[in-house]
């Protein structure tokens, strides 16, 4: 399901259900993404901030909230979002931590 969260972001969720982890991450391979991955500890914030690149972000395992001008936006298991350049967010890890996949993409791309 895609979800058009607002200026800038988009969420689809699901995009990934019933995959693990290496499967999560091959798919953003195939899509021609060099993703990393990255884990938090339950209750781990990120304060509030922006990139100049487009993010691609896959949640893995646990859970996350990222918080726009647009609202929160939950992420689980097999969910993606794409923040464009310049979009403030923040985040709040869930109460299982969190391991995602991201990868960048340079403005227009």
């Amino acid at each position: 399901m895609l979800g058009l969260m607002g200026a800038g972001v988009s969420v689809q969720e699901g995009w990934g259900s019933g995959q693990g982890p290496e499967e999560l991450v091959q798919g953003l391979r195939a899509e021609g993404l060099s993703p990393y991955r990255w884990g938090n500890a339950p209750g781990d914030r990120y304060a509030w901030h922006e990139h100049p690149y487009r993010k691609v972000l896959c949640c893995l395992s646990g859970s996350i909230v990222f918080h726009t001008d647009s609202g929160d936006i939950p992420l689980n298991p097999g969910d993606r979002m794409v923040l464009d350049p310049g979009v403030g967010h923040a985040a709040t890890v869930g109460p299982s931590g969190v391991e995602c996949a991201e990868a960048h993409l340079q403005a227009g791309a």
